[in-house]
């Protein structure tokens, strides 16, 4: 007969091999064995607050030292931001949806994308000079902001709240493709979503109004993972997801501070 334990199926079950008893252990083996803890409990710190926020700043602190080479590289960096872009594209794919949590990679990711963000700051600022101090005040001006709405209880990731901003953000994700593919195929502005016209204004204050409240639904998932007792790494995600919408946040925020300046 074949149990269901694995640990009972072993290939030399019941063929005569003569099994350990009581009367093979010697008395002061059973007495080390009585006073020994009946498991090795191994602890692993919980995450905190200031873990995320530890590791928010280590993040932005190497992307902005890659975006500062990469502005002074001039020509050279403009060239190595589109496979930086691709490279930092499919790392995010990774860590979302394998949710990774290894900071080798969640800086990599940081790494990569201030090459690209370098870059794509010098090109705004040679047309507009000022432009990029601009948008980061403004950028950290708005993550300041929902920081204090969600700290204050003034806006709350209820379920309701969470599936309409996850709603805007697929529709702003598939507009700004069909942007894209129209612009390709058909050539010209495509939809008219970054020509800089009134839809472009009107389009990029949608993004970054759907940008800033995804930070609501960030703050309430690391406050969650804290309050379950999630382990310290997963501190790395929480501090990820914060970043991937500051730079979202600061590339709408470039993008409409210079359809104003034109």
């Amino acid at each position: 007969m074949q149990s269901s334990n694995p640990a009972l199926n072993r290939s030399d079950w019941g063929r005569g091999q003569r099994l350990a008893t009581f009367r093979d252990v010697s008395p002061e083996e059973l007495q080390q064995s009585y006073e020994s803890p009946s498991y090795i409990p191994v602890h692993e710190r919980t995450m905190t607050v200031d873990d995320v926020v530890m590791r928010t700043l280590a993040m932005l602190g190497l992307l902005a030292a890659t975006g500062a080479v990469t502005w002074l590289l001039g020509d050279l960096g403009s060239v190595l931001a589109l496979p930086a872009m691709l490279i930092g594209f499919v790392l995010a794919l990774v860590i979302v949806f394998k949710k990774q949590t290894s900071p080798g990679l969640i800086l990599t990711y940081a790494a990569v994308e201030g090459v690209v963000l370098g870059a794509i700051s010098r090109l705004f600022e040679l047309r507009y000079p000022g432009i990029a101090i601009q948008a980061v005040v403004g950028t950290a001006g708005v993550f300041g902001g929902m920081a204090f709405a969600y700290q204050a209880r003034w806006i709350r990731a209820t379920p309701k709240f969470t599936r309409w901003v996850t709603g805007a953000l697929i529709g702003v994700v598939v507009l700004m493709v069909a942007n894209l593919l129209t612009s390709w195929i058909g050539g010209g502005n495509g939809l008219g979503l970054r020509d800089g016209g009134p839809i472009a204004i009107i389009f990029s204050l949608v993004c970054i109004g759907v940008a800033a409240l995804t930070f609501i639904l960030d703050f309430d998932g690391i406050e969650k993972a804290i309050a379950a007792g999630a382990p310290q790494r997963y501190a790395w995600y929480g501090a990820f997801g914060i970043v991937v919408g500051l730079i979202w946040l600061y590339l709408e925020i470039l993008r409409l501070i210079s359809y104003f300046r034109d």
